[in-house]
């Protein structure tokens, strides 16, 4: 068991990069083309591959969630094999919808393990991941969860994420409303009956007495009272909360910010990653979404080059922006590939070497990505990366100044 961090580690942005995870054209993929001796060019002549599995919700509530981690992976997996694959070796992938049901993904798990999978992206969610990690720690299977946040999730020695967890998410939230003075009173909704949104709820009320604003209201709903949220709005109206944060699902906060519309209550907004999607929810006035805030460590609109190819080639090719769960998806597609180049593995290698091999390699690379210039892991499994916020303006996530 690993131990489990409670901090949002911050890496400065001028450390020196051992490697580079992504990029269209001439990246770090470009750099392995043709790489590796006359063994492994007639291994993979005959067709040897690296298989890469993701689970995630395609259909249903969270599908925005699952379709960005699928569509991803398929988008990196493509650039890697054109610039010539991982150590002269080309990469398949199989995506698999576990409908946000932890049994359904527990199947879909065996599902590609029996088409072969070596390594796994996922789950997208936290309780579907916490129960997947069962069957991946019994394998000894590489698991490297791009958007499963909760604490647990990374208990076992071969999970890491690309996320942060939620400990950190409700830490880094509440810093930055109080370094930012977005408010002096806050009020929170959150799930009771979902580790997601109780746990980042719960450092967030911690740290809160620390960044100088009172958390003058918490209301809690449940995954069998979640349409109607009119006496939690109306407590945190009557409590003058000027700022409502809520760290919960996109298909929730719709619904939250279309009732807090009709009683006339229009509070700063602020959310986490579940947030991510609001903008897609059919049927909703997305009018309303104007001025929300989220912590994310990606930004669509930032102007680096690699961020500008990867949106520019993922809305050519699916017909939408991508957001930060198809952005943390797609980096971890790379740090597996550059995990793979430097442990010089090979597709012949059992599950349980190359999860061997992996766990002792992450923890040596530095890594850079959309979701972060440095992006370091040791053994607990945690990211460290810096967070970024961002604010929708006029329809689309911006940078928030």
């Amino acid at each position: 068991m690993k131990r489990l961090k409670s901090i949002v580690s911050m890496v400065a942005a001028s450390a020196m990069l051992v490697g580079t995870l992504a990029g269209c054209g001439g990246n770090a993929g470009a750099d392995t083309a043709g790489s590796g001796d006359a063994a492994a060019t007639e291994s993979a002549a005959s067709g040897a591959t690296f298989k890469i599995g993701t689970i995630g919700p395609l259909t249903g509530g969270a599908a925005a969630y699952g379709n960005a981690v699928s569509n991803s992976v398929e988008l990196a997996v493509a650039e890697i094999n054109a610039a010539g694959g991982i150590n002269g070796y080309q990469v398949e992938s199989r995506g698999e919808d576990d409908e946000l049901n932890a049994e359904k993904s527990v199947n879909a798990y065996n599902t590609l393990k029996d088409w072969g999978m070596q390594f796994l992206i996922g789950s997208t969610t936290s309780a579907c991941s916490l129960a997947v990690s069962e069957n991946t720690h019994d394998d000894n299977m590489f698991q490297l969860t791009p958007s499963a946040s909760a604490a647990d999730c990374v208990a076992y020695d071969n999970v890491f994420r690309v996320c942060f967890s939620d400990p950190n998410q409700g830490l880094a939230s509440a810093q930055y409303i109080g370094s930012h003075q977005l408010a002096s009173k806050v009020a929170v909704i959150y799930d009771s009956s979902d580790v997601y949104s109780s746990g980042i709820y719960q450092t967030f009320a911690q740290e809160a007495s620390n960044q100088g604003f009172e958390v003058v209201s918490a209301e809690a709903f449940t995954a069998d009272s979640k349409t109607d949220f009119s006496v939690q709005l109306q407590k945190a109206k009557d409590a003058g909360a000027e700022l409502l944060f809520l760290p919960i699902y996109y298909t929730e906060a719709s619904l939250i910010l279309t009732q807090a519309n009709t009683m006339g209550y229009a509070p700063t907004f602020f959310g986490v990653d579940g947030m991510d999607g609001i903008l897609t929810v059919e049927n909703f006035d997305t009018s309303l979404a104007e001025g929300l805030m989220l912590l994310t460590p990606f930004a669509a609109d930032a102007t680096d080059d690699l961020t500008v190819n990867y949106v520019k080639n993922y809305k050519e090719k699916y017909g939408e922006t991508p957001n930060q769960f198809g952005a943390d998806a797609y980096d971890a597609v790379y740090i597996i590939k550059q995990c793979l180049e430097e442990a010089g593995a090979t597709p012949d290698m059992s599950v349980s070497d190359l999860c061997e091999s992996l766990k002792s390699t992450i923890v040596t690379i530095k890594a850079s990505g959309l979701t972060s210039q440095v992006m370091t892991w040791d053994a607990s499994g945690e990211p460290n990366k810096e967070p970024k916020a961002v604010v929708i303006k006029d329809g689309a996530y911006v940078t928030a100044e």
